[in-house]
């Protein structure tokens, strides 16, 4: 079931086949997405079932003045950065001991070392620019959606990419090869 589709269901008052969709068409796709910030599979997990609650609580007010998925990916980012601040886990600047160990120690991780270290530079990076290098690289997504989910300028955006891009190829060296 296509955005549209789930839309026209949970309009027609099938809200749970509606909100089904959502999970099943979202889950893995926001899993990688909130895995990629918190670098945790236990914490992801938990962010998940928050995120999914906090879509089911606003799905009633969407306007659809954006995509679904922007609207479900703005949620998603707000709650995980909301998160990261409560719990203190990681400061918005450099990569902290204790985000290295969880790194390193992941044992849900199934990358190789090159990835590893790739993880652990972007990591380090800052907020904005981590998060612009995950959807960007990662996701593919298009920079005019970043803008929609970020409310930042598509200029300041590409900026950001750029100079985290910079940094991780500094931080990784030549392992990666012209990523």
């Amino acid at each position: 079931m296509d955005d549209k589709e789930i839309l026209l269901t949970w309009r027609s008052g099938r809200r749970e086949e509606a909100f089904n969709a959502i999970v099943q068409q979202y889950s893995e796709k926001l899993y990688w997405h909130v895995r990629a910030l918190t670098n945790s599979h236990e914490d992801t997990d938990d962010l998940l079932q928050d995120i999914f609650v906090k879509i089911w609580g606003a799905l009633p007010g969407f306007r659809g003045d954006s995509n679904l998925y922007t609207w479900i990916w703005r949620i998603a980012t707000n709650e995980t950065l909301n998160f990261l601040s409560r719990s203190n886990r990681r400061s918005t600047e450099g990569l902290t001991p204790e985000m290295e160990g969880k790194i390193d120690g992941d044992p849900w991780f199934n990358g190789t070392a090159v990835e590893r270290e790739l993880a652990k530079a972007m990591a380090s990076l800052p907020k904005k620019q981590r998060l612009v290098f995950q959807m960007r690289y990662y996701e593919e997504m298009p920079y005019e959606d970043i803008s929609k989910i970020l409310k930042t300028s598509v200029g300041s955006l590409k900026a950001s990419y750029h100079f985290a891009y910079k940094k991780i190829k500094e931080a990784v060296g030549n392992s990666l090869g012209d990523f």
